[in-house]
């Protein structure tokens, strides 16, 4: 069984993208200037916005932190995305979800331009994706294929169980593994809570992709032996002994899955630094207008 380390393949990474960042304003280029608008004091929000930031400084970017309070209305934060849309300096910009329940998401997604829309989620980034045309990758199913590249994970013709269906990882990641790529070219199954043999479907993948965020919810009886196991479920849950009070636990019940498996990503550890990662690479990519121009 080998543990996939996302924090070491992170830090490559970041490396990677400091040393490039370093020769584009070498030779008299922009450094990346990625901004992010956090709304309110939600705790996850706050930690992901940190981790963010530092990222940045880790790659060479520009950052900027945009606050409000969970009472900002719709129209001003609408503003403020259209005020980065026309800011020249800002390369990309995300607005980190989710969002007070009086604000549209979906309108707030839509408002974003899609050429600076390093998450990936505007509808424009989903469609090319959808169609195999270059576009800004969402940064986890986009950090999960990172992973299976750098380790040399065999996908072609693999049979491929994504369990979950949502817009930022189920539906994208089943995408990416269908594609004519490598990683990717696999035969893919999506599976949620209205999936019937769910654990028939799963005994029978070589790769499962665990996205549904439900503890421990994969157990060893559902995993067939040698079987490659992502796990993208962060939740978390109280835990006495630790400082926080709480422990991060993934979708995979970790001790009975990881004796059966060859590959399998630790929780944390392993797709969450990826995440963050692939954002810095799309803003990256944004810096030196490499998909849009």
């Amino acid at each position: 069984m080998t543990l996939i380390d996302g924090k070491a393949v992170s830090a490559q990474i970041k490396q990677e993208i400091a040393a490039e960042v370093e020769q584009i304003v070498a030779a008299g280029g922009k450094r990346p200037h990625l901004a992010a608008i956090l709304v309110g004091h939600d705790g996850g929000s706050e930690t992901y916005v940190a981790n963010k930031v530092k990222a940045c400084e880790a790659c060479g970017f520009k950052s900027s932190l945009i606050r409000y309070e969970a009472d900002v209305t719709e129209a001003e934060l609408l503003a403020k995305v259209e005020e980065l849309n026309q800011d020249a300096d800002v390369d990309g910009f995300i607005v980190q979800l989710p969002l007070p329940k009086h604000i549209s998401e979906q309108k707030v997604i839509e408002a974003i331009d899609y050429r600076k829309d390093v998450d990936g989620f505007h509808p424009i980034n989903v469609g090319r994706l959808a169609i195999g045309l270059p576009c800004y990758v969402s940064a986890t199913p986009n950090g999960i294929m990172e992973l299976l590249r750098r380790y040399n994970i065999e996908t072609s013709g693999k049979k491929c169980v994504v369990l979950g269906r949502s817009n930022i990882v189920g539906k994208p990641m089943a995408t990416l593994m269908m594609q004519k790529t490598n990683p990717g070219d696999a035969t893919v199954t999506v599976c949620h809570s209205h999936s019937k043999d769910l654990k028939k479907e799963c005994r029978e993948a070589d790769i499962i992709i665990a996205a549904i965020g439900r503890p421990d919810f994969v157990t060893g009886d559902m995993v067939k032996e040698g079987a490659v196991v992502i796990d993208v479920g962060t939740t978390r849950v109280p835990d006495a002994t630790k400082k926080s009070g709480f422990r991060l636990n993934g979708d995979v019940k970790f001790s009975e899955v990881a004796p059966k498996c060859s590959f399998i990503t630790p929780v944390p550890g392993g797709v969450g630094p990826m995440t963050i990662v692939s954002l810095m690479k799309n803003t990256l990519l944004a810096g030196k207008k490499a998909i849009y121009q």
